[in-house]
């Protein structure tokens, strides 16, 4: 399930080699891409239009500011704001208010392009059905 349309996308990563690989890959499917490798700069740039990005992509694990804290600041600013989690660490989403858990998504690292492409599309229908949360596949 490649996306069919245009989104703007927000990816932060401190592992350069995986920003710019995803970087690449979500311009290829004709996505918009603002590629950032700290917490503290994406936040910057989320909080000048915090309805500007379509998704963002986020590490859990960054410096400047984890992505649980950037997770929650974006929220606070955009409680509408669609969020894909990726990270090699579990990320329990049950820990998150019920009312975010529907535009909120989990993607385990490692992933192939192809995963992170439908992970995007499931979240971006999930959110719009009012039934986001895991991106895992579906049975």
């Amino acid at each position: 399930m490649i996306p069919s349309t245009q989104e703007h996308i927000l990816v932060v990563d401190d592992e350069q080699s995986l920003l710019v690989v995803m970087e690449q890959y979500l311009r290829r499917l004709g996505h918009s891409v603002v590629a950032c490798r700290s917490g503290l700069q994406a936040w910057e740039l989320f909080e000048q239009d915090p309805t500007s990005f379509t998704l963002v992509l986020a590490d859990i694990t960054l410096p400047e500011m984890s992505g649980a804290e950037l997770l929650a600041r974006m929220l606070r600013l955009n409680p509408r704001a669609c969020i894909l989690v990726c990270s090699g660490y579990p990320f329990d989403m049950s820990t998150l208010p019920a009312v975010y858990q529907r535009q909120i998504g989990f993607l385990q690292k490692p992933f192939t392009p192809r995963m992170l492409a439908d992970s995007i599309a499931r979240l971006l229908a999930d959110r719009n059905a009012g039934t986001a949360g895991s991106t895992e596949p579906r049975p």
